[in-house]
Formats: structure tokens, sequence, C-alpha cells
């Protein structure tokens, strides 16, 4: 991802000076001579360090997340040259609403009693009351930002200080590779999955806007607001919602349509099915689909696993598979209207040549061009296949569909032999259950001969 900074900059890496640290460590790990160095110097702070995990126990993501952030602050209050700090949060710290305006939200407990309670309390009481205290948060990555967002309003003091709210960080769109990617966080897990034939039920609401946003618009905006936050030094806590719904929006359906268009054009090699998918909005549904598509197969395949002998492992990734799509169901199953006034503003503020160079309005992405290089991405940086292996990855595509096709087939013979032998079996019934009624009635007239007799 730095061999372009190389090229056009081969000198700038070496302006890196890195230093050991933990924000979950008091005084944040750092030896008293890189504090001094950092104090002395910095005159910019982008902090963005953070579990990311949807699910994290309270207590670890309020150790991260939240103190974690307050001990970066502390350090802020330190630094002699400080001009501006930049908090990376999310667009989503305050999803238990529908329309998400660019300002500080006051939270349903102060996060400075949390820290107290997290550090005394015993972990099964936090984990017990955990749900009371998130809410309608759908996850504590969510709540823990939205509280952090509110500690730094009040504990910031004088330090010239702005929020940046991505929404569901997706691969680059230009910078610093077309479709750059490094892990398999939302979409991203969508595409490998269903590249590799292994995801196949998804649970969707077709008709709400995804609202993804390309890495390189959030660093943008990010490098943009400490700019303006330095020289024009805002009265109050600027906050930048980075998204696109309302300004360049595109549905989940129209997503998930092109993302599979794309993955048949630029398949996976070592594909275990023909990738399709089918879509459920119904929560019901969606299990009993997964289940049919998922579980059953997964089941299958390790059975036939262990009768050759081979380490069964299907049922394990199918679980994983299960617990990163079920993460992402709550935003997309669900829309939501943020307001970027002050986006908007900043994009304002910069000349016409920042505007090109710190680029971050949605309002330039082809959402078709970006999502083919996003499977191209995720192909190439996070599954680590070479792009000269496409043309057998083709010809394995195809064979796979042949055999999906056979697969159907078959599945259509038998049901009409079984549907061939329902019709049988209940032909048979129906003349047996005649034959019965014709004998009854022989002896019903039998009786009644005798008795006239």
């Amino acid at each position: 991802m730095f061999d372009g900074l190389r090229r056009e900059s081969p000198h700038s890496l070496k302006k890196l000076v890195a230093i050991s640290g933990d924000i979950t460590l008091d005084g944040l790990g750092i030896s008293a001579a890189d504090l001094k160095q950092v104090t002395d110097n910095v005159s910019i702070v982008f902090h963005s360090a953070a579990t990311l995990k949807f699910n994290e126990e309270l207590k670890r993501a309020v150790e991260i997340n939240i103190k974690g952030t307050k001990r970066v602050l502390d350090m802020c209050h330190q630094c002699k040259r400080l001009e501006a700090m930049i908090y990376v949060s999310t667009a989503y710290a305050n999803c238990d609403k529908e329309e998400i305006a660019e300002r500080i939200y006051a939270p349903n407990v102060d996060p400075r009693h949390l820290i107290n309670i997290a550090g005394w309390m015993d972990d099964d009481i936090i984990q017990s009351i955990t749900p009371r205290l998130i809410g309608k948060m759908p996850n504590t990555y969510a709540y823990t930002k939205g509280l952090t967002e509110y500690l730094l309003q009040e504990e910031c003091g004088s330090i010239p200080l702005a929020i940046v709210r991505p929404s569901i960080v997706t691969a680059a769109l230009n910078e610093p590779i077309p479709g750059w990617v490094d892990n398999l966080n939302g979409p991203a897990g969508f595409i490998a999955g269903v590249s590799k034939g292994v995801l196949r039920a998804l649970r969707l609401q077709l008709n709400s806007v995804g609202d993804i946003i390309p890495v390189d618009f959030p660093i943008n905006l990010m490098i943009a607001a400490a700019w303006y936050t330095a020289t024009h030094r805002p009265n109050s806590i600027m906050v930048y919602n980075c998204t696109s719904g309302l300004q360049n929006p595109v549905t989940w359906g129209k997503i998930r349509t092109q993302l599979v268009q794309s993955i048949l054009k630029y398949p996976s090699s070592d594909i275990m099915w023909y990738p399709t998918t089918s879509v459920q909005y119904d929560e019901v549904l969606h299990r009993l689909d997964a289940f049919i598509n998922h579980t059953i197969p997964a089941y299958l395949l390790d059975f036939l696993a262990r009768l050759t002998g081979k380490r069964p492992r299907m049922v394990r990734l199918y679980q994983k598979v299960e617990s990163a799509t079920s993460a992402m169901e709550f935003f997309s199953t669900r829309g939501w209207q943020f307001s970027h006034n002050n986006a908007t503003h900043l994009l304002e503020k910069m000349s016409v040549q920042d505007r090109r160079l710190f680029y971050f309005d949605v309002r330039q992405i082809d959402w078709n061009s970006y999502l083919e290089k996003y499977v191209l991405g995720v192909r190439q940086f996070v599954m680590k296949e070479d792009p000269d292996t496409l043309p057998k990855a083709r010809r394995q595509l195809v064979r796979m569909y042949w055999v999906r096709q056979v697969c159907r087939l078959v599945a259509f013979i038998l049901l009409l032999i079984g549907m061939r032998r329902l019709a049988l079996a209940s032909t048979s019934i129906q003349w047996l259950r005649s034959f019965l009624l014709i004998g009854k009635t022989s002896i019903q007239s039998s009786t009644a001969f005798r008795s006239v007799v």
C-alpha cells in the first residue's frame, strides 16, 4: 500500500518515528523519553485506535474505547504545540435514532461513572447488566463510541478537537490502490464468503440504503478536518458525518446484485460451490434459509470428511460465518438519515486543488465501477489470489455451474418421483377407503336383509 508513496516521495517514510505504546496502560505505556518527544514536537493527533469487535465484552470495550481515549486526551493536554486532535468515531454511535445530526448527544450514563464501575465490578455482573445498559444500541462498539464522544466534550477543555464519523468503511476507491482492503469486516466478508460458495443465505432489507464509504474518503476528511481545526479554531467541537446515504444513495439490493455480478466476472479460485445468494428479510425465514443452505451442508460435508479420514471443519467454519454476518444484520436491515452540513461546509472552504487531492465528495462515486473494484480488491489483497489465476478460476466456475445444474436436475427428478409415489400412495389410500366403505355397506345390507327375513 505504500508503493505509490515510495515512487512519488521516496524520502517521506524516513520522516516517520515509531514509538511503542498501549492505550490500555496508564500513560499509554510510553517511555518517559518518548513521551517528551511527543509532547515537545507533535502538533496534530489522529486517534483511531479501538476494538473493532462489535460484541466485545463491555468491560474490555470500556477499557479500550473510552478509557483508552481518555489516556490519549490526557497526553494531548501535555502537548505544547498541539494544534488539533481528531477523534475517529462511527456514524452509528447514536444509531438508536433514525436521523443523526452532526452533534454530540447526551448518553444514558456518564462515561466516567461507567469507567469507575468497570474498574471494580465483577465481570459476570457487568455481562448481566450489559443489555440493560446499551438499551436500543446494537452492540458494545457503537455504545462505547457514543459515550466516548460525550467524554471528549466534557474533558477536552481548550484542546482544539474535531470528530469524524465514518459509516460502513469499505475498500479504497483510488488511494492507496483501487480496491485496497486488508480485512474481512463488513461487506468484504460477504464478498469472500459468496466468492468461495460458502455464504449463500443473507438477511438484507433490499430497499434500505447501504451507507458504505470507501476508506480513502474518511482519511481525506480527517486530514481536511485537522487543517480546518488548526487554522480556523472553531468555537465548538466540529462533528463530521462521513456518509454517502443522502448525497449518493445505493440500496442493499443494488449492492448485492452488483457484487454477485462482479464475483461471477472475477471468480475466486478453489470455490466450494457456485456463487449464489438467497435473501430473506424476515429473521425466522432467514434462519430457516441458513439452516438449509449452511447447517445441513456443513454437517453432511463433515460427515463425509470423517468417513474419508479427513479433519472436519465445515461446521466450525459456518459458525464463524454466522457470527460475522449476524453482526452486520442490524445495519443491513435498517436505514438512517445522516446530516452532512459540516462536511459540505468544510469541502467549500477548501481550494480546488485541495478538493482534488483530499477528495471526500461522495457524489463522485460511481457505485457499479467501485463495487467491481471492491471484489477485485478482496480477491487480491484479502484472499491473496494473483490476477494471473483468473483464467483457471473461470474454468472452474464453469465446471461448478454445470455441477450445480446437474444437482438441480437430479433434485427435480427426485421431486417428481416423490410426487408420483405420493400420488400413487394417495390413490391407493382412496381405493382402500372405497373398498372399506363398500365392505361396510355390504355388511350393513346383509344385516338389514337378515333382519327383514
